[in-house]
């Protein structure tokens, strides 16, 4: 018999019903001398490739994502006093990137060694977070932009801290909610949720990136036929992340709604570990895109930065402004 342990080393967390089997009774539980230990992989064994897909994705980024994101909140902090607007909703997009990774080397521990069901239901919660905090997240960080760009005068009555602290916790506040939900299981169509949210966040994050590309598009100076220097290089910047946006959030957008035209066993097992595995690389993606617009890394030497491809921005305005564009999404 293969072992079950083994079969833990290859599912993705985030994807998988622990409920025990309805038609199981007390005294078959007792007496069955092969019941199988604790397990979240049940029924996935004859499906594995999407499963080993989304676990190297996920080893990705607690080698990748999980440094990225922790300089990108000491980088923040660092700037604290002088933050641009959405620096609160990209630090908290950091946070919770940050701890999704942090949990994955618990999932390891859990899979070759406790095979704990209370330490799965811990690392549920994790995969909630994270299936929540990003795209409602993003999508706050693309409110700020579009607002910014497309309605200047309001975006300076609204650029008080407290608007955001006020959003960010209405964020939070649905976070916790949602992962608490899929830690405790068992609500009808739950999967649905994510679906609907994923839907509605891509459906905004390229709405807004696309209006925002119009725009600088339109900003020319009267009788020019090329963009101002600053704007084009937004310009591509914006291009650049909307990219990264439909890469990352496309594929679930386009294959979770299919649900009921898949068999369970093959949705749960294969379409959904895929679909996730996108999803996942954006706690790598982002804040190297972040990082990458910088002139300079903080606490880093001239050289480390050069060595890692900063690129070297003379003019400290348009610098900051590329930055800004670069949370467009």
């Amino acid at each position: 018999m293969e072992d079950p342990l083994h079969l833990n080393s290859i599912l993705n967390l985030t994807t998988i019903s622990t409920t025990v089997p309805l038609n199981a009774s007390a005294g078959d539980l007792v007496t069955n001398a092969t019941v199988s230990p604790f397990s979240v992989f049940e029924g996935c064994e004859e499906m594995e490739q999407g499963i080993l897909f989304d676990l190297a994705v996920q080893t990705f980024n607690v080698v990748l994502g999980l440094p990225a994101n922790i300089l990108v909140i000491v980088i923040l902090l660092h700037n604290r006093k002088e933050p641009s607007s959405s620096d609160l909703f990209l630090g908290c997009l950091a946070f919770m990137d940050a701890y999704f990774g942090i949990m994955v080397p618990f999932s390891y521990l859990n899979l070759y060694y406790w095979n704990s069901k209370e330490v799965w239901s811990a690392l549920k919660f994790s995969y909630g977070v994270k299936d929540t905090s990003g795209p409602l997240f993003l999508s706050c960080i693309c409110l700020d932009r579009f607002v910014a760009v497309l309605f200047p005068l309001a975006y300076g009555q609204l650029k008080a801290v407290k608007y955001r602290v006020a959003l960010s916790m209405g964020v939070l506040t649905l976070t916790f909610a949602y992962a608490s939900a899929k830690t405790i299981g068992g609500l009808h169509n739950f999967e649905k949720v994510f679906t609907g949210e994923i839907l509605a966040a891509f459906s905004w994050m390229v709405l807004c990136n696309g209006a925002i590309l119009m725009a600088l598009k339109r900003s020319r100076g009267a009788g020019k036929d090329s963009m101002h220097p600053m704007k084009k290089k937004a310009f591509k910047m914006v291009v650049s992340v909307l990219s990264i946006v439909i890469f990352n959030y496309l594929p679930p957008v386009a294959l979770f709604p299919l649900e009921d035209h898949y068999p369970p066993d093959t949705f749960r097992c294969l379409v959904q570990p895929v679909g996730y595995a996108f999803l996942n690389i954006s706690s790598s993606i982002q804040p190297i895109i972040y990082l990458s617009r910088l002139e300079k890394v903080p606490f880093c030497p001239e050289t480390f930065s050069r060595w890692c491809g900063f690129p070297k921005v003379k003019d400290k305005n348009v610098n900051v402004n590329i930055n800004t564009a670069s949370l467009a999404a």
